[in-house]
């Protein structure tokens, strides 16, 4: 079926009115076929996948259902995810704006009870909500199904993997007999086709193109490499490729806390987004990141599914999904709406044999490729570096010095020197290695001509290569090499030993403070920093010398900001632990501090 225009499908006047302003003229094929099915009364079960327009295609003839006279639910949509939940509500309040009358609420877990109360005596006609807060207003009977017209389930397969399928049967049978059941799913296992056979009469059957399942307009990529490297390997990728705005996707909340904190130590603007976070937490980070305030996104697959955002560079897969299906919704935030994009993806010892299982799910393939070594980074950084001087040359530019320059010349330097101390000075962080280098090796070398499905036998693997068990992995991620002498956490001194480590900063323009943790808790002098510049959004400039000691750790701040690094610090929880800050005072019977 071709697509057409949304003038074309039947919608009222406002409806369009609405679509125009939103951007929209042509419809996607999951519109173009729901649309026209919906608005005749049908019940219709869609096979679509994240950013094919399923909302509207469901949405636009949800609104057109609703009699606005009548004050009570007349819609319900379920969703498996809050942050879905009030994506939907957000696209129908936009497709509703030029109905009078229509009210849609959003209800979902973590959101007040008394805010979904009031929306619901208010009036409110499209219920958008997840299933287990809809039970929650069933059982106490502030929500009643006699007035439905219109039962949505969006990305049903996913609130089958999540357990919901007894919450979902229930409200089907709680609902009207003679209203419209709509099913969308990205897959359609056996559960999900006993729903529909009992709960719809002769459904639309429409779907989109098996090609389009695949999404060939993303570039898929994976690297082989060991867990205790992939944050230098990000890093790495990241630079090489210049790449300002992506996703990355971690297994864990312990993970993505680490990671954004390490990342954010390195000078990267990165947020996080997990299911600890409340509600409120996860909105300002979603509005920041949509409105590229941040480079990264640092999240939990609860980001997954309800996260719309345009124009994202590069999803990164720095853990390997539980399977295919959660795969293609992770790597479905790149890739929108025809746009180009680029999944990357970090695969640690036997875990190959899962992403063959993956290969196979989307029917496409996932090139293998090199990890770049240090040495192209370092290249990458002083080609930049050159074109920048030289465009900066070529335009002209810039103030003279003449006057300084002539007397270093008349000192007898000459002017390949001075160019070069200047660069030494000024340009070093681009044209020298940011950090010392270090080997950073692939599981192991790639089988000469094989294909990306070959793999060597379970046997042939090394047994220090071998996945041990988590907690084992956990403190290979502690153990590793860490961030104590890297440049970007010291202002210029070094993080060199300190034989004052429990006194006030011998170092001019510097306050020492004290931190109520150290080594014993799993603290890395880069945990320090980002923690720091996390909370107060100061430059990383402002940390000076950092000393960690097992119960405590010792770090210079600039003088004019130690107040406020105590105040927003003390208090806060880090690491799992209730974080004390506070001036450094001379202390002389303080044993001495391990040396480094």
């Amino acid at each position: 079926m071709q697509k057409k225009m949304f003038a074309e499908l039947g919608l009222s006047p406002e409806l369009l009115k609405a679509v125009v302003q939103m951007g929209y003229e042509e419809a996607t094929h999951i519109q173009s076929q729901a649309i026209p099915a919906l608005l005749s009364g049908s019940d219709v079960v869609g096979q679509s996948q994240t950013g094919s327009g399923k909302t509207a295609a469901f949405a636009l003839p949800a609104i057109e259902r609703v009699d606005v006279k009548l004050r009570a639910p007349q819609v319900l949509i379920l969703c498996p995810t809050r942050e879905l939940a009030v994506q939907v509500a957000e696209e129908v309040a936009k497709l509703a704006a030029y109905k009078k009358g229509v009210r849609e609420i959003p209800i979902y877990g973590g959101q007040s009870y008394d805010r979904q109360l009031r929306g619901l005596r208010d009036g409110a006609q499209i219920i958008i909500g997840t299933p287990g807060r809809i039970m929650d207003h069933l059982e106490r009977r502030t929500l009643k199904l006699d007035q439905i017209k219109m039962i949505i389930l969006d990305e049903a397969d996913r609130m089958l993997d999540m357990g919901f399928v007894d919450d979902i049967r229930t409200v089907l049978k709680q609902a009207p007999a003679e209203r419209q059941t709509v099913f969308f799913s990205a897959t359609m296992p056996g559960p999900i086709q006993s729903l529909i056979k009992t709960f719809t009469k002769n459904p639309v059957n429409v779907t989109i193109e098996n090609q389009a399942l695949t999404m060939p307009d993303i570039d898929q990529v994976y690297y082989e490499v060991d867990r205790r490297f992939k944050l230098d390997v990000l890093c790495r990728l990241i630079d090489l490729q210049d790449i300002s705005y992506g996703i990355i996707f971690c297994a864990t909340k312990m993970m993505v806390d680490e990671l954004t904190e390490h990342l954010a130590a390195r000078g990267y603007a990165a947020d996080k987004m997990h299911g600890d976070m409340t509600q409120a937490m996860r909105e300002r980070v979603i509005g920041k990141f949509r409105k590229r305030g941040l480079d990264f996104l640092v999240a939990t697959d609860v980001a997954a599914r309800g996260l719309d955002v345009d124009d994202v560079e590069v999803v990164f897969n720095y853990d390997l999904p539980h399977d295919g299906e959660d795969y293609t919704h992770r790597i479905g935030r790149t890739g929108r709406a025809g746009r180009s994009g680029r999944a990357i993806t970090f695969v640690s010892g036997r875990e190959i044999y899962k992403m063959q299982s993956i290969i196979r799910f989307i029917k496409g393939k996932i090139r293998r490729e090199r990890i770049p070594t240090e040495e192209e980074v370092e290249k990458k950084r002083a080609n930049s570096f050159y074109d920048s001087l030289h465009k900066t040359l070529e335009e002209g530019k810039y103030e003279r010095q003449d006057a300084l320059i002539g007397r270093l010349l008349d000192q007898g330097y000459v002017a390949t020197d001075i160019a070069s101390a200047l660069i030494h000075l000024f340009g070093d962080d681009v044209v020298k290695p940011a950090e010392p280098v270090r080997e950073v090796r692939e599981q192991r070398p790639a089988p000469a001509r094989r294909d990306d499905y070959a793999r060597p036998a379970p046997r042939d693997y090394p047994p220090e290569r071998r996945e041990r068990p988590e907690p084992q992995a956990r403190r290979d991620y502690e153990d590793r090499p860490a961030l104590p002498e890297r440049r970007p956490i010291s202002t210029g001194t070094g993080l060199k030993a300190d034989r004052t480590a429990g006194e006030v900063s011998h170092e001019a323009g510097m306050t020492r403070l004290t931190l109520g943790v150290g080594r014993d808790h799993g603290i890395q002098p880069g945990d320090v920093v980002g923690v720091i510049v996390g909370i107060t959004k100061l430059p990383k400039e402002v940390v000076g010398v950092i000393r960690l000691q097992t119960k405590q750790t010792f770090v210079d701040i600039a003088d004019e900001h130690a107040d406020l690094v105590v105040s927003k610090l003390s208090g806060i929880e880090f690491k799992g632990r209730k974080l004390w800050c506070k001036r450094a005072t001379v202390a002389k019977s303080e044993p001495k501090p391990e040396s480094h």
